[in-house]
């Protein structure tokens, strides 16, 4: 039985230098529907062609190249961290919540690859 119940959407987080240009981008080379552009943090977010699956553009000055960041969905995110950490799973820091949005937490797999945790706090 896995420690965290997952729920059936994930976001492929990116770190881009221009979110609005790479939402262009991404809308004319591969049909990718814009969902939204939060400016206060700095993020838009892209309908995939997949069902569940999400494209998210995070503005960075010095955005690193091939790094790609898995956001998996979670209905209870400190439930979710708490049994993590409770087996050892090592986290980047506090976790991050932009009321009435979403809470976010970075963990790390047993090689050092970033993951992601979220919360929807949209009510949707």
């Amino acid at each position: 039985m896995p420690l965290v119940s997952l729920d059936t959407t994930i976001t492929l987080a990116l770190s881009v230098r221009d979110r609005r240009a790479s939402a262009a981008w991404y809308a004319e080379t591969l049909g990718f529907e814009l969902l939204h552009h939060i400016d206060e943090a700095g993020w838009s977010e892209m309908r995939t062609k997949t069902e569940g699956v999400t494209l998210g553009l995070g503005e960075q000055a010095e955005p690193a190249p091939g790094n790609t960041v898995p956001v998996f969905g979670v209905a209870d995110l400190a439930a979710a961290r708490a049994a993590l950490e409770g087996a050892g799973v090592r986290f980047d820091g506090a976790t991050e919540t932009i009321e009435g949005m979403v809470r976010l937490a970075t963990f790390y797999d047993p090689d050092g690859n970033a993951l992601m945790l979220a919360e929807d706090l949209t009510g949707g």
